[in-house]
C-alpha cells in the first residue's frame, strides 16, 4: 500500500515526461523550419497533439528518439499541407545573425586571401546546391552532416532502416557533388591564363 493514495494529474505527469526534451525538440524544429517562429509552432503544435496520449508516452522506452520521429513527420505533414513553401535556399534556413556566425566561425587569421575568395563564392553554390534537394534530402544531410547526428538517430527519427540512411546519404552527397562540380567549372568560351 502506497503513502500516497493518489497519483499525480496527468499534467504534472506529462510535464515531467515531455519536460526535459522540449530544449532539444525544439533545436529539431528550428533546424527543420529554419526559423524560431515556425519552431516553436511545431513544437507547440506536437506537445498539443500528444498530450491526450498520456498513457501512450508512459509506455515509451526511448522518450527522446520517439518525440523526434513525431516531431519530424508532424512537419512532413506540415509542409505537404503547404505545397513547396519548404522548398528554399538554405540562406533562408538560418537568420543573418545565425549566417555571420557560422561564416564566422570558419575564419582563420592565417587563412590566404584566394581560399577566402573561394569560400565566399563556395557559400551561395552550397545553398544553391541544397535548394536543389527535397526536403527530407536537406533534412536527412543537415541533421548527419550539419549537426552531427549519429546514422542510427537519423534512421530512428525518419523511421528508416539504418541501410536506408546510409545510401540516401550516399546519394544526396553525389547529387550535391554533381551540381557544385557543375557550377564550378568554367563557362564555356573562357579560357584560364597560363602564366
Amino acid at each position: 500500500m502506497s503513502i500516497f493514495p493518489f497519483r499525480p494529474s496527468a499534467q504534472k505527469r506529462f510535464q515531467r515526461l515531455v519536460q526535459p526534451h522540449l530544449e532539444g525538440l525544439y533545436a529539431f524544429a528550428y533546424r527543420l523550419t529554419g526559423n524560431r517562429q515556425d519552431a516553436e509552432d511545431l513544437v507547440q503544435d506536437v506537445v498539443v497533439k500528444l498530450y491526450p496520449r498520456l498513457s501512450e508516452l508512459e509506455g515509451v522506452e526511448q522518450l527522446r528518439p520517439w518525440l523526434n520521429r513525431v516531431l519530424y513527420r508532424h512537419f512532413i505533414d506540415t509542409v505537404r499541407r503547404r505545397g513547396r513553401r519548404a522548398d528554399r535556399p538554405a540562406s533562408e534556413l538560418m537568420d543573418s545573425e545565425s549566417q555571420a556566425d557560422w561564416f564566422d566561425s570558419l575564419e582563420s587569421d592565417d587563412e590566404a586571401p584566394e581560399r577566402v575568395l573561394d569560400r565566399e563564392k563556395l557559400g551561395p553554390m552550397l545553398d544553391q546546391a541544397l535548394a536543389q534537394l527535397s526536403p527530407d534530402q536537406r533534412t536527412l544531410l543537415l541533421l548527419h552532416d550539419v549537426d552531427g547526428w549519429r546514422q542510427e538517430d537519423v534512421a530512428e527519427v525518419l523511421g528508416v532502416a539504418v541501410g536506408t540512411v546510409k545510401s540516401r546519404l550516399h546519394r544526396c552527397r553525389a547529387a550535391l557533388r554533381k551540381y557544385l562540380q557543375h557550377s564550378m567549372e568554367p563557362e564555356a568560351g573562357t579560357r584560364r591564363l597560363e602564366e
